[in-house]
């Protein structure tokens, strides 16, 4: 019995560029692809690292020359990324194809864009995740160590890109989440719920309905009069009643287990 064919990729893309008639361009040419899902678009480097801080996409499409961060700051970004997208550049210029192409890229396309050319790029992206998915993992003690993602985070218009290994601890703040380092802190558009899936196999743990803290950053653990608390850089915070097992569990007993 034949079985069903199987279910063309679609692809999740970001168009960025400065320039909004050639912006519209580029979007209409992709969303009028079928193997692209949907588009996201942003009009700098700035907002392209909002979108994806709260989107994952398959591939971004770069124009070169942009106020503040170029295309290719804003590729090398996206290179530190954990899950990193494809790029392709979309540019009016041929003179920085060598340096695009050192950096990896998928494609580098020229000004203006047709719809053939598009296509090809689209075509270059999903050939090339084939073959990666297609490539056998690597052995356990093989594997490259975990990157450390960017987290891009805005103050007076300025974005910052700062390094999850900097956050000791976070705080949640309704629909947003505070990441408190050892220098200060940031308010950024994520629910301390989504940070807690994303962040557990980074070793960060929930011990609050409010409080989301780094493990290996914990000093102590202490029984008040309320219940238990943790010190995290200095700060104390408390630890709700149905967390406190899951928190001795992963912060004493291997200590225990080391020293026994």
């Amino acid at each position: 019995m034949t079985g069903r064919p199987a279910t063309p990729p679609r692809l999740r893309v970001l168009a960025v560029d400065d320039e909004p008639p050639a912006l519209d361009e580029l979007l209409y040419l992709l969303r009028n692809d079928p193997r692209v899902e949907y588009v996201h678009s942003a009009a700098d480097a700035a907002e392209a690292l909002r979108v994806l801080h709260e989107n994952d996409v398959d591939v971004a499409f770069l124009d070169i020359r942009m106020p503040g961060l170029d295309g290719m700051d804003l590729a090398r970004v996206l290179q530190r990324f954990a899950r990193s997208p494809a790029v392709v550049f979309v540019t009016a210029y041929d003179d920085r194809a060598a340096d695009a192409f050192d950096l990896g890229v998928v494609d580098y396309v020229r000004k203006p864009v047709r719809a053939e050319r598009i296509a090809e790029s689209l075509r270059r992206v999903l050939s090339e995740r084939a073959a990666v998915e297609d490539r056998p993992a690597a052995p356990p003690e093989a594997s490259p160590a975990g990157g450390d993602p960017m987290i891009p985070v805005e103050l007076g218009g300025v974005v910052r890109l700062l390094p999850r290994s900097s956050v000791c601890w976070v705080e949640a703040q309704g629909d947003y989440a505070r990441l408190h380092t050892t220098d200060g802190s940031h308010l950024v558009r994520v629910s301390l719920t989504q940070l807690e899936e994303r962040w557990t196999d980074a070793g960060f743990l929930r011990i609050h309905r409010s409080y989301l803290v780094r493990l290996d950053l914990v000093t102590e653990l202490r029984l008040t009069g309320s219940g238990y608390v943790v010190s995290v850089g200095g700060h104390q915070l408390p630890v709700a009643r149905r967390h406190t097992r899951v928190l001795k569990d992963r912060l004493i007993r291997p200590a225990k287990q080391h020293w026994g």
